[in-house]
C-alpha cells in the first residue's frame, strides 16, 4: 500500500466499458509524512475520497483487483487516512 493526497479529479467522456461508473481522481503520491514524492496518477476510488484527503492506493494488479474491474486499471485507492503514528526514530 502506497500514501497519496487527492489533488483533484479526472473527467473522461469515453471510458472503457468496465470503468463506467467508477470516479477516477487525480492522487500526489506521498511519504508516511505526507511529503509529495514523484509523479501524480490516476486512481479508481473504491472508497468515496475527496479533493485533499490523504489516501492509500495500490498499483498493477492489486489494483485491478481492488477495483473488480477487467484491466486497464493501474491504481486504486482504498482508503482514506485519518492518522499516522510513526515510531519514535522513524
Amino acid at each position: 500500500m502506497n500514501p497519496g493526497k487527492v489533488i483533484g479529479r479526472v473527467v473522461a467522456s469515453q471510458k472503457y466499458k468496465t470503468l463506467i461508473g467508477s470516479k477516477m481522481l487525480l492522487v500526489q503520491p506521498t511519504d508516511w509524512f505526507g511529503t509529495a514524492d514523484g509523479d501524480p496518477l490516476v486512481a479508481i476510488d473504491t472508497v468515496g475520497a475527496g479533493a485533499g484527503e490523504f489516501v492509500f492506493y495500490v498499483s498493477a494488479r492489486e489494483a485491478a483487483v481492488a477495483a473488480a474491474a477487467v484491466p486497464p486499471v493501474d491504481a486504486a485507492i482504498l482508503g482514506i487516512i485519518d492518522d499516522v503514528e510513526m515510531p519514535e526514530g522513524s
